[in-house]
């Protein structure tokens, strides 16, 4: 592959549904590239990659890229139930776009994987499923892999050897995606964890890779997991962080420790660590039943 000029390319987006989440990252999450969401659990990467293969088989016109898409899973068990309440929501807005047979889950195909090695050589099959799809009416354009980090970070040892296997590995997944992407115009999102910063401010390390010179999430100091050498695999880098507010005390309600109630909500934020074509910038969200929309300041 030769390097190229991403921020003098033209290229498709994928509307993340939400006119916020939208506006923030110019369009959605951009094809021909790789997208990381990296977050701590529970703070919503899963959530955005299940409205993303919906909102993947809206028309060009509203966004979407009027295709099919590929979830790979390696973190168990598959969220089926949540992703069914999101498709009934995604069909209860969109109902006037889709005939009333239309089932937006025919449209998601599934895939597990347990090892490094065994993405890998799905990815290798890739090719010539794509060719087979680009054949329907609704071809693939979005490739999820929710997580990369569970795949390495059971798999491999903090040794030498390993690490260098790994390294290894980091560069031949990376690649085929971003060849694949090319080729066929794909949406890429891999989603990632994070893991406590322990260190000086000094120094290179995947913190420090982007826009951002600290992550918080939780009230903890976090830094993505897997390093530099996997920060310069992907393309654009989106930290989901989330904190516990509190609101205030409700007299009357006694909490387990005995004292006062106290009401607390979270707040969640999206921001661009790094990206070619994306400032450095946040946004609040919200995670309902109906899915993950931005909140306007």
């Amino acid at each position: 592959m030769k390097p190229e000029n991403l921020l003098h390319r033209t290229t498709e987006n994928c509307t993340l549904n939400c006119p916020v989440l939208d506006g923030f990252l110019s369009g959605g999450i951009p094809c021909n590239s790789i997208t990381e969401l990296v977050a701590e659990s529970a703070s919503g990467k899963t959530q955005l990659s299940l409205q993303l293969l919906l909102s993947s088989q809206l028309p060009t016109s509203l966004g979407g890229l009027s295709s099919s898409s590929l979830y790979i899973f390696t973190e168990f068990p598959f969220p089926s139930r949540r992703l069914h309440q999101l498709s009934l929501s995604f069909l209860s807005c969109h109902h006037s776009l889709f005939p009333p047979s239309y089932d937006p889950l025919d449209r998601i195909l599934v895939s597990a994987v347990h090892s490094a090695d065994q993405l890998f050589d799905v990815l290798s099959k890739m090719d010539s499923f794509l060719v087979s799809r680009n054949l329907t009416q609704w071809p693939v354009k979005l490739i999820v892999i929710d997580s990369i980090a569970a795949l390495f970070r059971s798999e491999f040892e903090n040794t030498p050897v390993d690490l260098k296997r790994r390294s290894s590995l980091f560069f031949r997944i990376s690649g085929k995606l971003k060849a694949l992407a090319n080729k066929f115009g794909l949406a890429v999102v891999v989603t990632n964890q994070v893991v406590d910063f322990v260190g000086s401010n000094d120094g290179l390390n995947g913190l420090k890779t982007g826009n951002l010179g600290c992550l918080y999430s939780s009230g903890r100091r976090v830094c993505p997991a897997l390093g530099l050498a996997w920060a310069n695999c992907v393309n654009v880098r989106l930290f989901l962080s989330r904190s516990e507010e509190v609101m205030g005390q409700e007299r009357g309600l006694v909490d387990e420790g005995g004292g006062d109630f106290v009401l607390r909500r979270t707040r969640r934020y999206i921001h661009v660590v790094f990206a070619p074509h994306l400032p450095p910038s946040s946004c609040e969200f919200e995670i309902v039943r109906e899915g993950v929309f931005g909140i306007e300041r």
